[in-house]
């Protein structure tokens, strides 16, 4: 069975693993845990822990146990008191910190619970804060504020730096397949690539190297960007010609969703066939759309995963 490890963090994750579970595979996820926003910001700041609300999604999306039980995990509190507004899910895993000391041991722990299939790693057991430094000289801290000033990015850092987990090291160095995405370029993808360590491991790495690129572009984070500008920033992380294959949406989106994104400065990432080919990326493209009920794009998750599991089979299977 092929080992494939996915780096990212956000919903964008969650739907691609979701997909990804439906295939012999054994994967596992290296999930940021950067993120200060919601229900994650509060119990950063109450419990001094990082951010679980990515690592709950994943939980979700990797389970193979009852509706009912994603249901508890997703559940929100309703209430006037300090529980309003937090899942379940993030309060089972900041109890089980506090109990064990260690996210991936509580991690390990619920995944028999709950019958997870593959492995979730935080990708670290530090406190991290981002930073970004925008392009008009600004320093932004803060996931959340990142995500909410708008602003292009020049480059992302941590404010202090932040050690791997060996669990993670073992992972990226045991790979077959190493696929970055889906999800925001520097707020889910490029804060796994921000260790000295993870960068010395996925260069010595003999894994092919996939990207799955967003369908649409972020405020702030890739205007006006197409596909190769996504896999340049992500390998000057790390080195040139990292990224050996890019997964692409070749579906042609709807003149209505588009005007609808305009509203959010936003549009959908063009796939450059011509720079891509220079870069010597493999492109694989498929209808990979899927629009939701408030109009916005998401990746079918089980056409994704079909789509990667195809390349797998083809060029990874001896």
């Amino acid at each position: 069975m092929k080992k494939i490890v996915v780096l990212g963090g956000g919903t964008g994750l969650s739907v691609l693993l979701r997909g990804l579970k439906q295939f012999p595979l054994d994967i596992t996820a290296i999930v940021t845990v950067a993120d200060d926003g919601a229900s994650s910001g509060k119990l950063r700041e109450e419990f001094d822990i990082f951010a679980v609300g990515d690592l709950r999604n994943v939980l979700v999306s990797l389970s193979e146990v009852e509706p009912l039980i994603e249901d508890l995990l997703q559940y929100r509190f309703n209430t006037d008191s300090s529980l309003n507004n937090h899942p379940m899910g993030n309060l089972l895993l900041t109890a089980l910190y506090n109990i064990t000391g260690n996210l991936t041991e509580s991690l390990r722990s619920l995944s028999k619970v709950f019958n997870i299939k593959g492995t979730i790693l935080p990708f670290t057991e530090d406190n991290p804060v981002l930073v970004a430094h925008t392009k008009d000289g600004n320093i932004i801290e803060g996931e959340s504020n990142i995500t909410k000033a708008g602003k292009e990015i020049d480059f992302i850092e941590y404010k202090e730096k932040v050690k791997p987990t060996k669990e993670v090291i073992n992972a990226i160095n045991e790979a077959d397949l190493i696929i970055f995405g889906i999800g925001s370029l520097y707020t889910s993808i490029i804060p796994n690539l921000l260790s000295d360590e993870v960068v010395d491991s996925l260069i010595r790495s003999k894994a092919k190297k996939m990207y799955v690129c967003n369908i649409m572009s972020e405020h702030g984070e890739t205007d006006n960007y197409k596909v190769s500008d996504c896999i340049k920033k992500i390998n000057s992380y790390v080195q040139d010609n990292m990224i050996d294959v890019v997964l692409v949406n070749d579906e042609v989106i709807p003149d209505e969703t588009k005007k609808r994104y305009l509203e959010e400065i936003a549009a959908p990432i063009e796939v450059d066939f011509d720079v891509l080919e220079e870069m010597g990326v493999e492109v694989l493209g498929d209808k990979l759309i899927e629009i939701n009920d408030k109009g916005e794009v998401r990746h079918n998750p089980y056409r994704t995963a079909l789509a990667i599991f195809n390349y797998i089979v083809k060029e990874l299977t001896e």
